[in-house]
């Protein structure tokens, strides 16, 4: 795992000494006329669209659903169905998801904007609306080597599944927002992940648990107010949502924020408190031909810290630009280092939830023991560490890599604990490791393509009722402590 970790971050440092020798295509790169405008806006309201689609490869996946066509990259993942297929086809949003909507940034004096979005995922493989919850649904009660792919989100088929809020800005008092927003957590990761969140190379962005502080369905907060205050180089803000059934979280939720930057230099602390936090369970727990989903329920805390470095080359110190404006706005190659960590601690509901619903309104099981108010009899700790570099060559080509790691303590779920150890029960002890290696290419403004590799492993307690472990259900047990895969993605992406 360390070595693959170091070879890929010395390709990254490789890249950048070879940018100053001569390699002709490599470094004069054919140009490429843009047939697009630079953005499609009228009157402060922008509309803006992501098509992202290509072909993967993984070592050991599950079929595509008719669903979520998506393959489930990495095995840090609720479903928790990898029975050892290697699957090869069509997939989509590898770098991102792929979405449509509409951004609003209108003067209305005195300093004042209106400022709003509107915007919600598809799945380009089908033309359907990003709908997690339905995955769910499509196999409930179905063993684990009959399952395609499903997978856990706060994306149900709402009409907006991404953000729908407005509010005002000024640069004097800050702004303002009130709807369906990210949480201060899942903005922070985004910002300060190498992989910039991408689904198919990274943890942070493939799960939801972390933006989410726990919890991938409270990663955007429905009803809540966000105020964010910029004084400088230095950022703050407070959020707020009252919750409610059909959304991420039954009760309140509140975070704030703090950031800065100083030369190549940036830096966010988050402190995020979820009540009622949904969190589903795998759909082999469902009933067969179940409408409704079996979820656990979860107070969460969480505080992040993250930061990254920016070093710039090409730009000469002195003479060569009319001004220092024309200089900084001059093309150069950069080389950024980024790091993180979040600590999460997911305890049962000081107010149990009865019944309600899941996000996109999908009903949650109702029986003597759902929803599951004691799945965190003790609290359960998760610790995520992620380090990464990424070269941007000036001419168009990004190379990164990076790595993200797991800690899972070993707490009481149900009233019962882990007694064998391994992967005997999910609330054993466990990690996760995931080494990723990108290359993205940008043509033009709104198209690039890229290629990549990731490989990704959960032991013991993590692992735990993955066919072929001690955890696993309907006959697929097995002596396995750990599971692993290896993915590879290729593919374009064409931003509007």
């Amino acid at each position: 795992m360390r070595r693959t970790l170091v070879v890929a971050l010395a390709m990254v440092g490789l890249a950048g000494s070879a940018h100053g020798a001569d390699m002709g295509l490599f470094t004069n790169p054919p140009q490429f006329k843009d047939p697009l405008p630079d953005s499609l806006t009228w009157y402060g309201v922008t509309f803006f669209a992501t098509l992202d689609v290509g072909y993967a490869y993984q070592t050991n996946g599950r079929p595509l659903g008719a669903v979520v066509s998506g393959l489930e990259f990495i095995p840090f993942t609720t479903t928790r169905n990898y029975t050892g297929q290697r699957i090869s086809t069509i997939a989509e949003n590898g770098l991102q998801q792929s979405n449509f909507g509409l951004k609003v940034d209108t003067p209305i004096g005195q300093g004042w904007n209106i400022v709003g979005r509107l915007d919600t995922g598809f799945d380009p493989l089908t033309g359907k609306l990003s709908d997690g919850c339905s995955s769910f649904i499509q196999n409930a009660g179905v063993v684990y080597n009959q399952q395609n792919s499903n997978a856990d989100s706060g994306r149900c088929g709402q009409a907006l599944n991404g953000s729908a809020f407005g509010g005002v800005s000024n640069k004097q008092y800050g702004t303002l927002t009130i709807g369906r927003q990210n949480s201060f957590q899942l903005d922070a990761i985004a910002a300060y992940d190498p992989m910039a969140l991408s689904y198919a190379f990274s943890l942070l962005g493939y799960s939801g648990t972390n933006g989410g502080s726990g919890s991938t369905q409270a990663a955007r907060w429905d009803d809540s107010a966000k105020y964010v205050y910029d004084f400088g180089p230095i950022s703050a803000g407070a959020m707020y949502s009252n919750g409610g059934s059909n959304t991420g979280m039954f009760g309140s939720g509140y975070g704030f924020f703090v950031g800065g930057a100083y030369g190549g230099f940036s830096a966010e602390a988050v402190y995020t408190k979820e009540h009622g936090a949904v969190n589903l369970q795998t759909a082999v727990n469902d009933v067969f031909g179940s409408q409704t989903l079996a979820a656990n329920i979860s107070d969460n805390t969480a505080w992040s810290v993250m930061g990254k470095y920016t070093f710039e080359f090409g730009r000469p110190s002195t003479g060569g630009y009319p001004t220092k404006a024309a200089k900084a706005e001059a093309p150069a190659d950069k080389l950024t280092f980024f790091a993180g960590y979040t600590h999460i601690d997911q305890a049962n509901p000081s107010t149990p939830v009865g019944f309600g619903g899941a996000a996109g309104g999908y009903l949650l099981t109702v029986s003597g023991t759902l929803p599951d108010n004691n799945a965190f009899t003790t609290d359960k700790i998760l610790q995520f560490f992620w380090v990464g570099a990424k070269y941007e060559f000036a001419w168009g080509l990004g190379l990164t890599g990076a790595y993200y790691h797991v800690n899972q303590n070993s707490y009481v779920a149900d009233g019962a604990g882990c007694i064998l150890g391994g992967a005997s029960k999910l609330d054993c002890a466990g990690s996760f490791d995931q080494v990723s290696f990108l290359a993205d290419y940008i043509v033009t403004k709104h198209l690039d393509v890229y290629a990549g590799i990731t490989y990704g492993k959960v032991q013991n307690g993590l692992a735990s009722a993955f066919p072929g472990t001690p955890g696993a259900k309907f006959g697929f047990a097995g002596t396995a402590t750990s599971i692993d895969t290896t993915s590879m993605m290729t593919g374009f992406r064409i931003k509007i």
